[in-house]
C-alpha cells in the first residue's frame, strides 16, 4: 500500500510501530500529512499555523538519529491553547493575535522529548469556550465540527494528522469527536498536567487526545502521564456495560436513540453483559452545577482579558463572565458540594459495570451557523472528573457520524480505555 494511502487509514499507534521499526520514515509521513493539508485545508480551515519547514527539518533529524521515544517521528497537531515556544499561540482570541510564548506547555515539551513532530497549531474556539472559529466539518462543510477542539478533531478526521491534542472544560473533546467521527479521550481530571495551557476553569479543565483508534489516544496519554499500562489495552474478559440514558434523554435526537438501541444485541452477541443504569435523582442537577462553577471560575481566570481587552471578547463570553461575577460565593460553594456528593455515589453506580455508555451529543453535527452544539451531554461527567472516550461507529440520517461515549470510574483510565478498545470494533461491526 502506498504510504499516502496507508496514512489515510492508519492510526497513530500503528504508524509509530512502523516508524520505530524503520519500516517507514518520518519524512515520508510528514510529507503525506502536508500534502493532505494542502488538499483539504482551504475548505476546512482546521489550522491556525502549519510549521511545514520546521516539521520536515525535525523529521529529517529523527530519520538520521536513534529512536527517540514513544512518539518517534509521529506528526502531532497542537490545539492553539497550548503554548509553543516556536509557533504563535492565539488562544482563539484576537487579543492574542501574533502572541509568541517563551516556553512550551509541559505536555508539548514531553511530546518533543518523546520524538513527536509538531505539525502546527489547530483552531480552537475563543479561549476554548463557545465562539466558533472558521473550521468546518470534514464530512460536510455546511456543518460544524463542534468545539472547542474544532481544528484537532477536523484535522484527524480529514487525515491531515494522525493524532492531536484536545482539552475539555465542558464537552470540548467528546462533542467535536462525535461530530467529526473520531476517537476523543478526556482523561480523569488531573491525570495530565496543565502547565502552559491557557486556563479557563481550575475545577474542570482537562487535557486529552484525539485519534482514529482507542490505542492512539492511549499512546499520547501514556507519553504525557507516565502511565505505561496504557500501552497495553488487553481486556481479559468481556466488559460489563451499563446503558446510561441520563436525564437529558428526552432531548436526544432519534439517531442517537437508534444507536443506543442497537448496542445490547451487538455487545451481548460478543459476550458482554449489558444492563440499564439509572442515575440518582440528584444527578439531574449536575449540568447546571457545571454551568455555575465554570462561569464563576472563568470570570476570575480571564480577569486580565476582561479588564484590559473587554471589547475584544465575544458577547457570549462576556455574558458568561458577567454571570460568574454576579454569582454569590455561597452559591458556587453549594455547587461544589453537590459535585462532591455526586462523586460519593459513583462506587454504587459502577458496582456491577465496568463502563457506562451514554450520549456524547444530541445527534449529528448541527449546521455551521447554528453554533458548535449543545454540551449538556458531557457536563456532568466533566464535573465529576470521570474518564470518557467517544466511540465513533454509526451514521445519522444525513450521513454524518454518530456514536456514544464510554464513561469509566474515577482514575480507572486504563480499565476505561481497555474496555473502550474492546467495545469499538464490535460496535463498528453491528
Amino acid at each position: 500500500m502506498h504510504t499516502s494511502t496507508f496514512l489515510l487509514n492508519a492510526g497513530a499507534a500503528q504508524l509509530t510501530r512502523r516508524l520505530q521499526s524503520r519500516d517507514i520514515q518520518a519524512t515520508t509521513v510528514v510529507h503525506a500529512c502536508l500534502e493532505r493539508i494542502a488538499e483539504r485545508e482551504p475548505a476546512l480551515q482546521a489550522w491556525t499555523h502549519v510549521a511545514a519547514d520546521a516539521a520536515l527539518a525535525r523529521a529529517r533529524a529523527l530519520d538520521d538519529s536513534p529512536i527517540q521515544g514513544l512518539l518517534h517521528g509521529l506528526p502531532l497537531g497542537i490545539k492553539d491553547i497550548f503554548d509553543t515556544w516556536d509557533m504563535p499561540t492565539g488562544y482563539g482570541s484576537p487579543i492574542y493575535a501574533g502572541h509568541q510564548p517563551a516556553a512550551d506547555a509541559a505536555s508539548v515539551a514531553l511530546c518533543r522529548e518523546a520524538g513527536a513532530v509538531l505539525l502546527g497549531k489547530t483552531v480552537t474556539t475563543e479561549f476554548a469556550t463557545f465562539q466558533a472559529g472558521p473550521t468546518r466539518n470534514p464530512h460536510n462543510q455546511a456543518h460544524t465540527p463542534g468545539g472547542s477542539s474544532s481544528g484537532s478533531c477536523a484535522a484527524v478526521a480529514a487525515s491531515m494528522v494522525p493524532l492531536a491534542f484536545g482539552s475539555q472544560t465542558a464537552a470540548s473533546i467528546i462533542r467535536p469527536a462525535a461530530y467529526c467521527g473520531v476517537v476523543g479521550y478526556k482523561p480523569s481530571f488531573g491525570a495530565i498536567g496543565r502547565a502552559g495551557v491557557k486556563g479557563l476553569s481550575d475545577s474542570l479543565d482537562t487535557i486529552g487526545a484525539i485519534g482514529r483508534e482507542v490505542e492512539d489516544v492511549a499512546l499520547l496519554a501514556a507519553c504525557l502521564s507516565g502511565n505505561q499500562r496504557l500501552l497495553d489495552l488487553s481486556f481479559h474478559h468481556a466488559p460489563r456495560v451499563g446503558l446510561c440514558r441520563t436525564a437529558a434523554w428526552d432531548s436526544v435526537a432519534a439517531e442517537t436513540k437508534a444507536t443506543m438501541a442497537m448496542v445490547p444485541a451487538a455487545l451481548e452477541k460478543a459476550g458482554a453483559t449489558v444492563v440499564d443504569v439509572e442515575l440518582p435523582a440528584g444527578f439531574a442537577s449536575l449540568p447546571q452545577a457545571h454551568i455555575d462553577i465554570m462561569a464563576y471560575e472563568a470570570a476570575r481566570t480571564l480577569s486580565d482579558e476582561r479588564l484590559r481587552h473587554g471589547q475584544q471578547l465575544s458577547a457570549g463570553l462576556r455574558g458568561v463572565i458577567e454571570r460568574g461575577l454576579q454569582m454569590p460565593h455561597a452559591e458556587y460553594v453549594a455547587q461544589l458540594q453537590l459535585a462532591a456528593w455526586a462523586r460519593a455515589q459513583l462506587p454504587a453506580i459502577f458496582e456491577n459495570v465496568d463502563v457506562l455508555l451514554a450520549p456524547s451529543a444530541a445527534g449529528e453535527a448541527p449546521l455551521f451557523e447554528e453554533g458548535t452544539g449543545d454540551p449538556q451531554y458531557c457536563r456532568a461527567w466533566t464535573l465529576l472528573g470521570l474518564p470518557c472516550v467517544h466511540l465513533p461507529f454509526a451514521r445519522g440520517p444525513h450521513g454524518l457520524p454518530v456514536g456514544l461515549q464510554a464513561v469509566g470510574k474515577l482514575h480507572a483510565d486504563h480499565a476505561t480505555l481497555a474496555a473502550a478498545a474492546w467495545l469499538l470494533p464490535r460496535l463498528r461491526q453491528a
